[in-house]
């Protein structure tokens, strides 16, 4: 918007001002609806002072050719009755889908908060970004790009990267699973992997059977494909089966999902007599099991249970890897093991949804499997998560007798399932760690009833450095234990 200002002339220069925006209104060179300089912005163009723009501003208020609104600033709004009856908002709530409307995101915006607010997290479950240095990993990318051998182009197939699923294959021999190139799709993480065979295998008021508790990203996709959740409870040696048989015979599941190497969130790790059992009811009643495994390759002790897949002797187990707890931070990769026809129909659907899998980290876990860094550096994650896990219990420990708060202490993996005492509020302890940078995931986000039987908090130890753990754990502390005194007090005045 050009305007010639004359100080010299008669005409004061308020009028000036008016008279060139009304021309440039009238004209169509400035339309209904354009938003005119704020009165700060013009007056410094201008070098005129504010009062000046204002009184100009006003002028074309009244002539009705601008309107001004409060934050927003002066709009053109000549011919506005026009526009007004012209103009119909959309309803957007009546086109959104109800599904998306009414799903519950509390848990998305307890992870969203932890990592953008928090200064201290315990609410995520990712990789400690401690082990993978910056400059290695910036000098691996550096070499993938000027890799003369490797296709130029940042496209994948929707397959995944062949090269990739090879080192896969190659990598889950070494976990007593033989498998192929062809039976192994890759995705960028299991929640996406499980989006996918959610859409492929589910409809409408088919069910399901997992394990209670389980990952909210596990329950609402399962919820949104329209079909129910029958859950199971677990003890110290996971799902308890015994209950499984009735209940595959009443419901006719279309598969049951089970993550059952260092579950999310109890760190609770399936019996071997209970993973022969699962497999015997899975070949009984020809019924898939989804195996989801993020954190087996994070064991303490000496001895790595087998998983599932290495157990079955067909094809009945669809395996989810996900190396999201194992590699750099952020660098998302997963994979799916299933039978040739789930994988081409899968690869079908990658094809219509996503234009291409993320090049780079594909190319990156490629080159880490193939050259042996990957294994090395497993032990360098348990180390460490070892270390970050005693640290944790320590806390714990001191503050069971003074709180009243009990936990069992997994081999491996790398969450801690808390149980409070049913008088502290988790809610309220939540908000008060908050308040001094501390996050954590409350326990009900983990049922799908929202309907836990315990006060639990889960607690992630392989994000938070060891110092933020330490200061996290004390500030967790001493806020169940303030929260408890002012309980007891409010009791005692009652």
């Amino acid at each position: 918007m050009k305007l010639a200002i004359d100080k010299n002339l008669k005409t004061p220069v308020y009028l000036q001002l008016t008279s060139q925006i009304k021309e440039m209104i009238l004209r169509g060179e400035l339309a209904d609806g354009y938003a005119l300089p704020s009165e700060r912005a013009l007056a410094k163009k201008l070098g005129l002072h504010r009062n000046t723009i204002v009184r100009g501003y006003n002028e074309l208020k009244a002539d009705g050719l601008i309107s001004s609104y409060q934050g927003v600033g002066y709009r053109v709004c000549y011919r506005q009755e026009e526009r007004e009856k012209r103009k119909r908002a959309v309803n957007w709530q009546g086109i959104i889908n109800p599904k998306y409307l009414e799903m519950e995101n509390t848990f998305d915006e307890l992870f969203r908060k932890s990592q953008a607010e928090s200064k201290i997290s315990f609410a995520g479950g990712m990789a400690s970004g401690e082990v993978y240095r910056k400059e290695e990993v910036a000098e691996c990318i550096a070499q993938i790009i000027s890799d003369r051998s490797r296709p130029s182009y940042f496209y994948t197939p929707y397959q995944g990267d062949l090269e990739l699923r090879k080192e896969i294959a190659g990598f889950m021999r070494t976990k007593g699973v033989l498998t192929n190139p062809a039976q192994i799709q890759i995705f960028s993480e299991n929640n996406q992997a499980l989006d996918f065979l959610v859409t492929l295998l589910l409809s409408p008021g088919d069910t399901i059977i997992t394990e209670e508790s389980t990952s909210p990203d596990v329950y609402r996709a399962i919820q949104l494909a329209g079909a129910d959740i029958v859950t199971v409870p677990m003890d110290e040696e996971g799902m308890m089966c015994q209950h499984l048989e009735p209940l595959i015979e009443l419901h006719k599941p279309k598969f049951i999902y089970i993550n059952c190497s260092y579950h999310n969130p109890t760190g609770v790790v399936l019996s071997m007599r209970r993973r022969e059992k699962l497999l015997e009811l899975s070949y009984k009643y020809r019924i898939p099991i989804v195996e989801d495994d993020e954190a087996s390759e994070l064991f303490f002790g000496d001895i790595q249970m087998p998983s599932l897949k290495s157990m079955d002797p067909g094809e009945n187990v669809i395996y989810m890897h996900s190396f999201a707890l194992t590699l750099v931070p952020g660098v998302g990769v997963s994979f799916l093991i299933a039978p040739k026809t789930v994988i081409r129909s899968l690869s079908n659907m990658v094809s219509i949804r996503l234009v291409t899998l993320d090049w780079t980290p594909q190319h990156l876990a490629c080159r880490y499997l193939k050259n042996g860094v990957f294994v090395k550096k497993l032990d360098d994650f348990r180390r460490l998560y070892k270390r970050k896990q005693q640290i944790m219990c320590e806390y714990l420990d001191q503050a069971a007798d003074a709180v009243g708060l009990s936990y069992r202490r997994p081999e491996g993996g790398v969450f801690l399932w808390v149980k409070l005492p049913t008088d502290l509020d988790v809610n309220q302890l939540a908000r008060e760690t908050e308040k001094q940078g501390v996050s954590f995931m409350p326990g009900a986000m983990f049922f799908p009833g929202k309907n836990p039987a315990g006060n639990y908090i889960r607690l992630n130890y392989s994000y938070p450095t060891e110092e933020q753990i330490k200061k996290g754990m004390e500030i967790l502390v001493n806020s169940m234990q303030k929260i408890q005194i002012k309980e007891k007090l409010l009791r005692e005045k009652a």
